[in-house]
């Protein structure tokens, strides 16, 4: 059995707080790229709603907003005097109703610096969280997933590679404060509430299932945690173009970042479908572990039970979704309560319900 590496323990947890500090400051520049945009898009509003006035021409102000032909927020500011210091930071996605993004979820040709920032600055705290859970398992001399610290560090870091992968082929930017948001929230659970030092594994643990069948888990849950940004960004989406429809003003401008509530519904569904396929080998790959440890593939144990209620939650969702019509906000809200689903499993059950899953008052990932 290796000998536990105390100095390497030690560094990964200081990268580990360097990383959290770094997700945060990332956090703070998505939140101010949304700011700043929306403050943009409400100097423009306010400006065209003055033209408008001034001038009886309802066309005037569709230019000056860029609602209209062009498609787009702001495409054709700054061609008169009157426009001048209204410019907003960025512009919607080609494609755009003006109201929401454009539902391809391409890049448009605005410059966001604040978006740009925070990027760099998660592409950083993620490299720094990487090293820090790569350190934590060579000071283990195993892989880092053993307990509810390491699964909770592990899991940020996957959520961030994720995401950060997903943002190369997709403008999923209006997500950051989400998702770094739910990243963070993972450090500070890891640090504070579960941290264990480095150790070596309970006998029960000591096996090659342990990565893969806590891999894939990881895997999943990172995907669960994107869709359910997604769902609660659909619900407020679908709120605010209830609410347009109706003949109300914008009170979210921000929001005309974010594709409309039915692309959302749909990107969703496809990751869950894949998340789906790989909490089923998280169930199935789980049981045959059991059956190598215990001697049993399943005895009803408090972990295994979520596992699966985790599975119904997910079967429903996509049963509902794909054969009963359930789309719109009963599709999200079902999305919503399948991923508390998985926080009350990692959380609750490990640590309140006793099983052959909890060890030593830390359950196992």
């Amino acid at each position: 059995m290796p000998t536990i590496n105390d100095g390497l323990a030690l560094l990964s947890e200081q990268f580990m707080l360097m990383a959290g500090l770094a997700y945060a400051v990332a956090f703070c520049a998505y939140a101010w790229d949304l700011v700043t945009y929306s403050k943009a898009v409400r100097r423009g509003l306010a400006v065209a709603d003055e033209a408008g006035n001034a001038r009886s021409v309802p066309a005037q102000a569709d230019r000056l907003v860029g609602v209209g032909a062009a498609g787009s927020i702001g495409q054709d500011l700054g061609a008169g005097p009157l426009d001048r210091g209204v410019r907003p930071s960025s512009k919607t996605h080609a494609g755009s109703d003006g109201i929401t993004a454009g539902d391809s979820m391409r890049y448009g040709k605005e410059k966001r610096r604040a978006a740009r920032v925070a990027v760099a600055i998660t592409i950083v705290a993620a490299v720094v969280q990487g090293l820090a859970v790569l350190f934590r398992g060579l000071a283990a001399g195993r892989v880092p997933w053993g307990n509810m610290y390491e699964f909770c560090t592990t899991g940020g870091f996957t959520v961030a590679l994720i995401f950060l992968l997903v943002l190369t082929r997709r403008d999923l930017r209006f997500l950051g404060t989400f998702v770094i948001g739910l990243v963070l929230v993972m450090i500070t659970a890891a640090s504070v509430a579960f941290w264990t030092p480095a150790g070596h594994l309970v006998p029960a643990l000591q096996s090659y299932w342990l990565i893969i069948h806590v891999s894939i888990a990881v895997m999943s849950s990172s995907l669960f945690t994107l869709t359910f940004a997604m769902s609660v960004l659909q619900l407020l989406q679908s709120r605010r173009e209830a609410s347009i429809s109706s003949g109300k003003p914008d009170k979210f401008p921000a929001m005309r970042l974010v594709p409309n509530a039915l692309s959302l519904e749909n990107m969703s569904y496809r990751i869950n479908g894949i998340a789906f396929v790989g909490w089923t080998l998280t169930l199935m790959f789980g049981s045959i572990w059991a059956e190598k440890a215990w001697g049993r593939f399943w005895g009803w144990d408090p972990k295994e039970v979520w596992t699966f209620v985790i599975w119904v939650a997910y079967a429903g969702y996509l049963h509902a979704r794909a054969t009963r019509g359930w789309t719109g906000t009963r599709a999200a809200w079902l999305s919503i309560v399948g991923y508390l689903c998985v926080v009350f499993n990692f959380t609750i059950v490990n640590v309140y319900f006793a099983g052959l899953h909890s060890y030593a008052g830390v359950g196992s990932s």
